[in-house]
């Protein structure tokens, strides 16, 4: 008996020296297509987690920001820049269009639908609904109009220094400014932004539907109720970084 048992535990050994499993011990393995499946519920579950809760990624769809930002530069949003929403002063930020702000939107037709409701979903590709950019100038309680003897924006009486500007609109002391009979166009307010609200810019002054767009070129005190705020509830957070093209990596608070 003795010899058998030793025969048998050698097999057994023999057995797996030579690469070989019992048969119960076996590794079940999943089709092909529903391994490529799993791993692709995965991935796009920890993406959707990622862009729902830390950063999300965004496509520039205007030239309202340039040259900080350029029509198809994909930026990097941190969601988690301010618990309370509120941006501070020069600060680039991705918000929500609310109703005040949002634009007419093409259908386009049920294949465009279905990839909006899985962006709506996921936080994944298009979705519906409408994220916007722009440079926080004004924050609640502040003062801001437009414009100094120079033609700066002014917070609160005091010019503000904006090497971001491109392409401002036509200002010319003495010429065309704010006191001359025709109103330059740069000129609008003063507006005072009201609690948990702040006032954006573009920085393509010439190219931006912002917050004054309204109110631009109206003479000073008609300026009541033409300009529209970013309220702190609809900003998704803080644009840190261009990441596509690499020929454009920058963070615009550089």
């Amino acid at each position: 008996m003795a010899s058998v048992e030793h025969e048998s535990a050698a097999s057994g050994d023999e057995a797996r020296a030579d690469g070989s499993r019992p048969e119960g011990r076996k590794r079940r393995q999943l089709p092909f297509g529903l391994s490529v499946l799993v791993n692709v519920v995965v991935a796009l579950t920890v993406v959707a987690i990622v862009q729902a809760l830390w950063v999300k990624v965004y496509s520039v769809p205007s030239g309202s920001m340039e040259t900080t930002l350029n029509v198809g530069d994909r930026m990097l949003v941190n969601r988690t820049a301010y618990p309370d929403g509120k941006a501070a002063a020069q600060d680039v930020i991705v918000f929500e269009a609310d109703e005040a702000w949002a634009m007419p939107t093409a259908s386009g037709g049920p294949v465009d639908a279905a990839l909006r409701a899985f962006g709506d979903v996921t936080g994944i590709g298009r979705s519906n609904s409408q994220a916007l950019v722009k440079r926080v100038i004004g924050t609640e309680g502040q003062t801001v109009e437009c414009c100094s003897a120079d033609g700066a924006v002014l917070v609160d009486g005091t010019p503000i220094d904006e090497p971001y500007v491109h392409n401002d609109l036509p200002f010319a002391k003495d010429e065309l400014d704010c006191d001359t009979p025709q109103r330059s166009a740069r000129c609008f307010g003063p507006v005072e932004v009201p609690e948990d609200s702040m006032l954006v810019l573009g920085d393509h002054r010439s190219n931006s539907a912002d917050s004054v767009v309204e109110c631009r070129g109206r003479p000073e005190g008609q300026a009541d109720d033409c300009a529209r705020f970013v309220r702190a509830e609809d900003v998704v957070g803080e644009v840190f970084f261009v990441m596509w093209p690499p020929s454009n990596w920058s963070s615009p608070a550089s």
